[in-house]
């Protein structure tokens, strides 16, 4: 029986082996990308390529679309009868996926062949009746190496436990903090969109002296509201949809991991005890949840291969994008650039809004504030205004919607305000100014809610061209690669260092429990003493007394 089990285990190996050396045999053009090194370029890479024109299969991205990672991501699609996959990096497509579980198959296999070796050969052990048990004149070598090696696979699975505790709660943090700084940079987005929604609203209730806005104007403001509004529900609803789905494939893989260590480590702990104790009853009872647990461990190391390899995929894909931001790729659905039709329509309309206000401010100045009328004018012609002329609004743009200098007699939208407050005159209480000045309180504070509104739009509408050029989203994922994807490598690798530590560990404990605890103990070696002794003083006895019936004399002899 033991040379039974020594036999599977070896098979059991050497299969692991030939496995792990056939299915590692992977691209490693992303490690460089991952560790932080600048990107080549995409015909340096020759990772980026463009489909064919001829018609393409179902796994095959159209001939439009930029293809991320294609060098990378060429591995066998399981769903595609094991043809290579050549659709690039989209986690949309199921071929991808199909492609991206390959490389866990490792994991699986080794958790089927385990299962069912390791089962064949329990079966083979409680129903022949075989036992695994030390004798001879080297069983006291035997039991202490037997121990040793116990102890050392036993500190083997606890480090491994340890490792796996440690690695995913990395993970998880990094993961969680990567997915954070995303939607931060989606709710940026979608925050500044909306902040100009708001003040276009705002611009169309601007009222300098009864003087509004053209009511075209108006309609075309609420027409690109529209679009904003449609722009910035899709971001938001985009990021939360697969900020949810993430969350919860974090959430789980690190409760599987948790329950994995917290058992692992208690099986192997309580395994040892029991084996050394000697109970050979109870000992079985962890043979067979550990044989279970090893198989879900391996099948946790190929699921995490398989999260390795999507996460690797991506941060190529990103640093492959950000090359080539303008194209159509798959990475259109995570962080999408806003339409350049809506962010162009809302620049220009921003711009006209702005000149319009500018115009409605500098109507009243020169048709009000300027004049010097009669006092039989009605108001708000007539309000004794009088003193300096106060400067015109600079407008900031020309006729043709391009950044214009402003003149020397003009001010600033920057400095409009504090320069207009020294034409602030003092009112009486029928409204008229009794002292010198060219505003009251009141038209000076239109006037500056009419500047406020043209410097918010000054200052979030420009932003809008870091969206339509896509340098925001390039920027946010350049950040990604070079900050998230080197430490989220790392902590992945100590996860499966752990995984291998605990799978190899107990997978070995489990046939040194068996054998340690079904070593002699000393009760059995004292009984066997006992009887032997016993024995002895039999076979001496009845030698006695034989040779005390043979020196009697007979009687009448």
């Amino acid at each position: 029986m033991k040379i039974f089990f020594v036999f599977q285990f070896l098979l059991f190996l050497s299969v692991s082996t030939f496995l792990s050396s056939i299915l590692a045999v992977k691209p490693r053009a992303s490690v460089k990308f991952i560790l932080g090194e600048e990107s080549l370029g995409p015909l340096k890479h020759g990772a980026l390529s463009w489909a064919a024109q001829a018609p393409a299969p179902a796994n095959e991205v159209p001939s439009s679309t930029l293809v991320l990672a294609a060098n990378r991501t060429n591995r066998p699609d399981i769903l595609h009868g094991f043809r290579r996959y050549r659709g690039g990096w989209d986690f949309a497509n199921k071929h991808y996926w199909a492609s991206v579980g390959f490389t866990g198959a490792f994991g699986f296999i080794l958790a089927v062949l385990w299962f069912v070796s390791f089962g064949l050969a329990l079966a083979v052990h409680y129903c022949c009746g075989w036992r695994i048990k030390v004798k001879g004149k080297e069983s006291h070598l035997s039991q202490r190496i037997c121990l040793i090696m116990l102890l050392i696979f036993t500190c083997a699975a606890a480090i491994g436990c340890i490792l796996l505790s440690v690695g995913q709660d990395e993970f998880h943090g990094e993961a969680m903090h990567t997915l954070k700084y995303v939607v931060n940079q989606s709710d940026f987005t979608v925050q500044t969109l909306r902040n100009v929604t708001e003040y276009l609203l705002l611009a169309k209730t601007i009222n300098v002296a009864q003087v509004f806005l053209p009511s075209d104007v108006k309609d075309e403001i609420d027409k690109l509201n529209a679009d904003l509004n449609a722009a910035a529900d899709m971001l938001s609803q985009k990021t939360s949809q697969n900020s949810g789905k993430i969350q919860r494939v974090f959430k789980t893989m690190r409760s599987s991991l948790i329950t994995v260590a917290a058992l692992m480590l208690l099986l192997s702990l309580v395994g040892l005890v029991l084996s050394i104790l000697g109970h050979k009853h109870a000992i079985h009872i962890f043979v067979i949840s550990g044989w279970l647990l090893v198989a879900v461990t391996f099948v946790l190391c190929g699921g995490f291969v398989i999260v390795n390899n999507a996460i690797s995929d991506t941060c190529m894909a990103m640093g492959e994008w950000v090359d080539n931001s303008q194209a159509e790729t798959a990475l259109s659905n995570i962080l999408p650039c806003v339409d350049q039709r809506t962010t162009n329509q809302t620049l220009i309309q921003s711009k006209q809004v702005i000149n319009d206000i500018v115009n409605i401010v500098n109507q009243f100045i020169y048709t009000f504030a300027d004049t010097n009328p009669s006092p039989q004018a009605n108001y708000p012609s007539y309000y004794n205004q009088s003193g300096p002329l106060m400067p015109p609004l600079c407008y900031p743009y020309d006729g043709q919607l391009q950044v214009r200098q402003c003149t020397s007699f003009e001010v600033s939208m920057a400095n409009a305000s504090l320069v207009w407050q020294n034409f602030t005159c003092t009112v009486s209480a029928s409204g008229l100014c009794t002292s010198v000045g060219r505003l009251t309180p009141d038209m000076y504070g239109q006037l500056v809610a009419a500047v406020n509104v043209t410097v918010a739009l000054q200052l979030y509408a420009p932003p809008l061209l870091s969206f339509q050029n896509c340098n925001f989203v390039r920027d946010t994922f350049r950040n990604i690669t070079s900050n998230y994807c080197a430490p989220l490598e790392h902590d992945l690798q100590t996860v499966n260092a752990g995984l291998a530590l605990i799978s190899v560990g107990v997978m070995l404990c489990l046939a040194l429990w068996l054998l340690y605890a079904n070593r002699p103990q000393r009760e059995e070696v004292f009984a066997k003493l006992s009887l032997k002794i016993k024995n002895s003083c039999k076979s001496i006895n009845s030698k006695a007394d034989v040779l005390c019936i043979s020196t009697t004399p007979r009687s009448g002899a």
